[in-house]
Order: structure tokens, then sequence, then C-alpha cells
């Protein structure tokens, strides 16, 4: 049962750290790699997949961005999110590359989502991007490079 809540942890902050909340889920995956109790490729596959799923509904939000803008609570200004619409339109789809950035990774999902990037492309994309960003730490965690 012990092992079952840890994937969930995992699952958990890696979806928080993908939505707009100030959450980190590198050091969660770390600790779990560090203590040499859990199969590395499911480790993986949770984290990537919880990564990816904040990073979708991100992207919903970023559909419904013209229903919610005017919101009081909305996070984002009017000239902020003109500009991640201009910087969007400059470099495309492929900006979506950087989602796993910190900082300008998850404005990034919701700029995809306002801009009606179609949702094949955008999952295609940020998984390999969140997924090898959690391969690469892996990696390095381990030692293997």
């Amino acid at each position: 049962m012990f092992e079952l809540t840890s994937y969930v942890g995992l699952f958990l902050a890696a979806f928080g750290a993908a939505t707009l909340l100030p959450m980190q889920s590198e050091a969660v995956l770390v600790g779990m790699l560090l203590s040499d109790q859990y199969v590395v490729s499911t480790l993986l596959a949770v984290a990537t997949f919880g990564n990816v799923l904040g990073s979708a509904l991100n992207w919903i939000l970023g559909r419904s961005i013209e229903r919610l803008r005017h919101k009081r609570w909305f996070p984002v200004s009017e000239s902020k999110l003109e500009k991640a619409r201009n910087s969007y339109l400059r470099y495309g789809r492929w900006s979506l590359l950087l989602s796993w950035v910190p900082i300008i990774g998850d404005p990034l999902t919701v700029v995809a989502g306002v801009m009606r990037e179609p949702l094949w492309s955008f999952l295609l994309i940020v998984t390999l991007a969140k997924g090898v960003r959690y391969l690469v730490l892996t990696a390095v965690t381990l030692g293997w490079v």
C-alpha cells in the first residue's frame, strides 16, 4: 500500500507542478529514485503522465480563456496575454518543446490553448519535452551519464 500511495504522491506532485501552482516535482522524483525502492520505468511513466495531464489542464484553461479572463481572480493581465500570443505566433507549436522550463513552460501551455493548438499535436510535443526532461533527470541522478 505504501508503494501505491508513493506513486500517487509523485503523480500529484507532477500534475501540480505542470499547472500554474508553484510546485516542483523534480525533488520528489529524485528522492524516490535515490531510495532505490521503486521501479524506475514506472516512476518515469507516472511523473510524465502527471505532468502532461497538468499541462493538458492548462491547455483547457487556455481554450476557455475568453470566458474567464475578465474574472477578478484570473492570474494573467491582458498585456501579458497579448505578449504571449505574439510569441506563440512567432515561434508556433515547436515552442512547446520548452514546456518543461520553469517559469515559462506553464504559461506557454495555457497560451497553446488560447491559440487553439490541436490537442493531438499539443500532447505529442509536450509529452516528448516533459518525458525527455524526466529521463535526463533520472539519468543524471542514477549516474547513467
